[in-house]
């Protein structure tokens, strides 16, 4: 299985992309992985740009992808159900698992409707860059935990 993590916007600070680096490196351990930026939309309007940021994301999925969306109002998993997660994707033999986080406007109803799944991080707001080192920690947590290595405790 691959891991694909799709998101709006350019990362902009440094300690981010060090933290990103980390956690994909550590990740790339288990599962080739690939992240992707979509260009974020300025100056228009929140529905409008929901919708081509939406365009912007499913035109970097593959068509085979299953695609799990991290937003506010989905699933809150706790580390182990995210790992029980990954690891029935893996055994069902997904090619490739691809998440997304939106944009400042969240997503557009045609990504939802792509999407298999909806996740949520946490009931508090995070800013979305800090939110791609969350999801990609907690995916290195969970290949941790599917592998019964000690990182989790």
């Amino acid at each position: 299985m691959k891991l694909k993590v799709l998101w709006v916007g350019k990362t902009q600070e440094e300690w981010v992309r060090r933290g990103i680096d980390e956690y994909a490196g550590r990740i790339r351990r288990y599962v080739p992985l690939e992240l992707a930026e979509a260009r974020e939309e300025k100056g228009a309007a929140s529905d409008k740009a929901k919708g081509r940021e939406g365009e912007r994301l499913l035109k970097l999925l593959p068509a085979t992808a299953r695609l799990v969306l991290l937003d506010e109002r989905g699933d809150q998993l706790s580390s182990t159900e995210l790992a029980a997660f990954l690891g029935k994707e893996r055994d069902r033999g997904t090619p490739e698992l691809a998440f997304a986080i939106g944009g400042a406007y969240g997503f557009a109803d045609p990504i939802r409707a792509r999407a298999s799944r909806t996740i949520a991080l946490s009931r508090m707001t995070f800013t979305h860059q800090m939110v791609r080192i969350f999801l990609l920690e907690q995916l290195y947590r969970g290949f941790t935990i599917l592998n019964n290595e000690p990182y989790h405790h």
